[in-house]
């Protein structure tokens, strides 16, 4: 699902791109925990993103091509900044170009304003131990796919549905 990664990766940076925070690691947190959490919520794929292990935590495989891709068409800049002494590479989309969410159903923008609200004021390396807490990540071996349907067995700490008592 290529145009909706694009699609969610765009709306994602346009509403929290700018702030100080949001480089390439918090970037690539909040997408999977906006993918892995909708799945544990509603038993399906927003985007579906491939994501492996590494030792900062869960990184989308296809990220850097879909931005190679945006930054040729010009709707996204890379830009290099420091978020206290840590370098950082923040991406800016472009004001001029209109954001397409064509392929996202009201349910799935909801989802990704809620993931915001909830995660993006964390630095790197909050929402870098966080994703360690979880169980996809926890599970899996260095360079090894991330398995979605572990979001079943995951610690309270990092679940979000709302589960019924037996």
């Amino acid at each position: 699902k290529v145009e909706k990664f694009k699609q969610v990766l765009l709306y994602v940076l346009s509403k929290i791109g700018g702030k100080p925070n949001i480089g390439q690691t918090v970037l690539y947190k909040l997408l999977y925990f906006i993918d892995f959490d909708y799945y544990e919520k509603f038993e399906e794929q927003l985007v579906g993103a491939r994501y492996i292990k590494n030792i900062h935590g869960p990184t989308p495989i296809a990220l850097s091509k879909i931005i190679d891709e945006l930054e040729k068409e010009g709707k996204l800049e890379a830009i290099k900044s420091k978020f206290y002494r840590y370098e950082q590479t923040k991406y800016l989309v472009n004001p001029k170009e209109a954001i397409d969410l064509s392929q996202l159903k009201g349910t799935e923008v909801a989802h990704i304003d809620w993931e915001l609200d909830r995660l993006s004021h964390l630095t790197a390396s909050q929402i870098s131990a966080l994703s360690h807490k979880d169980t996809p990540w926890l599970v899996a071996k260095d360079k090894e796919l991330l398995d979605y349907e572990h979001v079943f067995y995951r610690p309270e700490e990092t679940s979000v549905r709302e589960y019924e008592e037996l």
